[in-house]
């Protein structure tokens, strides 16, 4: 790869970058920049679609800071994702509390996050949304390296 020519990200590049989100207040959820850069290939599902989108056309060296809307990053807020789980679930060992982040295994064997919203005597309510749903979110990032997409 010539400095000329730095190969653009597309499609099945491979990206080692570092990043952050961070809340449209400024509060930062995660970052990668005070620790070991991400290494992914666009399209394995290890960004969202909307962060994938915002790489496109970025060589190595370069840095972007833009706001995602809900729709691009985390997606909208769905209220059919709140459900109210009987208390008798949980192992008399687990003392929930409002805000909690607990682990559920799903029917399929995959296992899923839900954070308390409610407790109630018998039922706990909980929030299976992504806890970034909803929400706006400021994507910074700086490419490290790109490698060319592999051709078929």
């Amino acid at each position: 790869m010539s400095l000329e020519n730095p190969v653009e990200i597309v499609p099945g590049s491979r990206v080692i970058l570092h990043f952050a989100l961070s809340l449209s207040d400024g509060t930062e959820v995660v970052s990668t920049f005070s620790d070991e850069p991400l290494t992914c290939t666009l399209g394995d599902g290890t960004l969202r679609p909307g962060m994938e989108l915002a790489l496109y056309g970025l060589k190595s060296g370069d840095t972007q800071s833009l706001t995602l809307e809900p729709e691009q990053a985390y997606g909208l807020h769905d209220s059919s994702l709140i459900h109210q789980v009987e208390r008798g679930l949980f192992p008399d060992s687990l003392l929930p509390a409002e805000g909690q982040i607990i682990s559920f295994s799903l029917p399929n064997g995959q296992e899923t996050l839900g954070a308390v919203l409610e407790l109630e005597e018998n039922s706990l309510t909980i929030d299976f949304n992504h806890p970034l749903a909803g929400r706006q979110v400021v994507f910074r990032v700086e490419i490290l390296e790109v490698a060319p997409a592999a051709t078929q």
